[in-house]
């Protein structure tokens, strides 16, 4: 007589276990559990920057709230309110590789600045609407923008980067990419037949993260990074196969595993679950993640709260 035991005996860590299962504790109210061998300690000395999409600006806010060292350059920029410079906000890997390449290294793209066909106003295809009088004007600025930015790379010893989606539009010609076709550009009909709409996949996010990477570690070897995947999800999809809900979740899913395996790689690496706590941990604790607002995409506050206290609660000795 044979008998299979489908839950054999093992010495987990209460990390390991579903929350609540068979005679685990439940989930915490404020407290979400971690395995304690990440190695990484921030103290309110840290020099520390953000970079990324929208979720970047709540973790620049809280950690200014907190009276941490956070970078600011260019704090009279418009564009700096999402980060530690003027790089706006940047949703894909793509966007993000391209402000460490025109940092640090010669970047070109054949298409530099968008003139609307109506009001004349200069555009920054490449920074999410930032918008100049004149292409002298934006040329000054950038040149002003490269150097801050250079500055504030150099100076975190800690950057935290908050990776949101996966759609890009793409230039056909030299393949660089746009934070996002908007502004008055798009809005007054300009050309944009050169550019063409994709989803981008797994193994060019995971060469994205491999090369911001080397490129930091060449200019500042001391900078440790942390990742998260974004827990705001897509406002709308440009994809006509599947429905936003379907995109945004492909998105999510698609650099969670490329950063997992990045992270995986690299030592000076880490990942901050921002994304398990809103969409996950918050739904065993019955709660809701999102704003009530008109863009219920967002997390509320007191999502926001939870994931930012224990943040502190996991790197920060002095906390």
């Amino acid at each position: 007589m044979y008998r299979s035991d489908v839950h054999p005996s093992h010495l987990f860590e209460i990390w390991q276990v579903w929350p609540g299962s068979y005679n685990n504790p439940p989930a915490s109210e404020t407290i979400y559990l971690f395995p304690q061998t990440h190695g990484l300690m921030i103290s309110r000395k840290t020099p520390i920057a953000s970079m990324g999409s929208c979720f970047a600006r709540e973790i620049k806010e809280a950690l200014i709230q907190k009276e941490f060292a956070y970078i600011q350059e260019e704090t009279l920029h418009p564009a700096s309110k999402q980060a530690s410079a003027a790089w706006e906000r940047v949703y894909n890997t793509f966007s993000i590789r391209q402000i460490f390449e025109y940092t640090f290294k010669q970047w070109k793209p054949d298409v530099r600045w968008w003139r609307a066909p109506i009001s004349g106003i200069i555009q920054d295809p490449y920074r999410r609407i930032i918008l100049y009088d004149s292409i002298e004007a934006a040329e000054d600025d950038f040149v002003k923008h490269c150097a801050a930015s250079r500055m504030a790379l150099e100076k975190a010893e800690v950057l935290i980067l908050t990776l949101g989606l996966t759609e890009i539009w793409e230039d056909t010609a030299d393949g660089s990419v746009l934070c996002l076709p908007s502004g008055p550009y798009v809005n007054e009909g300009g050309d944009m037949s050169r550019y063409r709409f994709r989803v981008s996949r797994y193994g060019e996010n995971l060469e994205n993260l491999e090369q911001i990477h080397a490129i930091l570690s060449a200019h500042n070897p001391k900078c440790k990074l942390i990742l998260t995947v974004s827990p705001v999800h897509l406002w709308a999809t440009f994809r006509k196969d599947v429905d936003v809900i379907s995109a945004s979740w492909n998105s999510k899913a698609t650099l969670r595993a490329a950063i997992d395996e990045f992270v995986a790689c690299h030592p000076d690496v880490f990942y901050f679950p921002a994304f398990e706590m809103a969409v996950t941990y918050r739904m065993i604790l019955s709660k809701t993640m999102f704003t009530q607002d008109r863009e219920p995409f967002h997390v509320n506050k007191e999502t926001i709260d939870f994931i930012m206290e224990n943040f502190f609660r996991l790197y920060c000795a002095d906390f």
